[in-house]
């Protein structure tokens, strides 16, 4: 957890500000998280950090802030999660010039759909994990599955279905040419064979 605390502090101070993470750390250690945990936060920002390689300092240290905050209201309730991670985000960084926009680029990760550019690499690399080796694929899986563990089998069959065929449908998956070179491919046989997996071939 001091991880997450220490490239908080970080990106603030590139951005000449010195606002603390508060309880960033404890909300990523929340008990009902299996998945969207301080691992997959730390998993973003090193995936958001090298897909910005050629951006500036200024617009990386936009994009740790805010892929820390992108998931740190966390209660499976879409839409409502990402307007309370970025009113958390506005609030924690009050006064920093870039406060909205770190704030504007979590409300992104809503519909994973933008045109802005600087949002396009958050949202890939948010979905870095499609695209991981089948073993860390699996890891993946379980630990969604393990959310939502009160969720009938079959319910989740049908409902993990739909969503693995709206990725499966979007061509491409990711929005940015370096993600797709890192990640399209293997992504798409991953998300192909779950399905598979659930009953329901793509």
């Amino acid at each position: 957890m001091r991880e997450l605390e220490a490239l908080w502090h970080d990106a603030v101070r590139a951005l000449g500000g010195d606002h603390g993470p508060g309880d960033l750390a404890d909300r990523y250690a929340e008990p009902h998280r299996g998945y969207h945990n301080a691992d997959h936060v730390l998993a973003v920002v090193r995936d958001v950090t090298a897909l910005a390689a050629d951006r500036t300092g200024g617009e990386r240290a936009v994009l740790v802030l805010a892929a820390l905050a992108h998931d740190v209201v966390y209660d499976g309730r879409p839409g409502e999660d990402e307007r309370r991670s970025a009113e958390w985000a506005r609030a924690r960084l009050a006064g920093l010039p870039q406060a909205d926009r770190v704030a504007e680029l979590v409300l992104a990760t809503t519909d994973h759909v933008s045109d802005d550019r600087l949002a396009r690499l958050l949202l890939d690399a948010d979905l870095a994990v499609l695209g991981s080796a089948p073993e860390d694929y699996e890891r993946y899986r379980r630990a969604v599955r393990a959310e939502y563990a009160h969720v009938t089998d079959e319910a989740w069959r049908v409902g993990r279905g739909a969503v693995l065929r709206s990725l499966l449908d979007r061509d491409p998956l990711y929005a940015t040419a370096g993600a797709r070179a890192r990640w399209e491919a293997r992504a798409r046989h991953n998300l192909a064979a779950e399905l598979s997996s659930l009953g329901d071939p793509p």
